[in-house]
C-alpha cells in the first residue's frame, strides 16, 4: 500500500509495532492485577498476599502468636511478609515482562515501564 514511498513505509511498520506493543503491555498490566504471590514469615505463622503489582490484599496470622509479651515479635513477622510478599510480587512482574518483551523478539533482558 505505502510501497514506492520508502521510509514512509517503514515509519507505517514502525508505528504498527509500537501500536502492538502498547497493546500487549496493557494485557501484561491487566494481568498483573490478577496475578497472586504469598509471602510469609515465622514458619508461616504469618502470611500476607498481594498482587504481582504489589498491592497488598490479605494478611493472615496465625492466633498463636497472640501474647502480650510478644507484640514487638508479632509486629516484626508482619513487617517480613508483607516484604516477603512484595519481594515475590517484583520478581513476578518482572518474569511476566521477561516473556512479553521474549514473546516479541527482544531481549529478554530489555527494561519496559511497567
Amino acid at each position: 500500500m505505502l510501497k514506492g514511498l520508502g521510509n514512509l513505509a517503514d515509519m507505517g511498520k514502525m508505528l504498527k509495532a509500537a501500536q502492538e506493543m502498547q497493546a500487549k503491555m496493557a494485557e501484561v498490566q491487566d494481568e498483573l492485577t490478577r496475578i497472586t504471590v504469598e509471602g510469609s514469615s515465622g514458619a508461616g505463622l504469618v502470611t500476607a498476599t498481594a498482587t504481582a503489582k504489589g498491592e497488598l490484599t490479605a494478611i493472615s496470622i496465625d492466633p498463636s502468636i497472640f501474647k502480650a509479651e510478644d507484640k514487638e515479635m508479632v509486629e516484626d513477622l508482619i513487617l517480613a511478609a508483607i516484604k516477603d510478599a512484595q519481594g515475590k510480587a517484583q520478581d513476578r512482574a518482572q518474569e511476566e515482562m521477561r516473556k512479553l518483551t521474549q514473546s516479541m523478539g527482544l531481549p529478554a533482558d530489555m527494561k519496559l515501564p511497567i
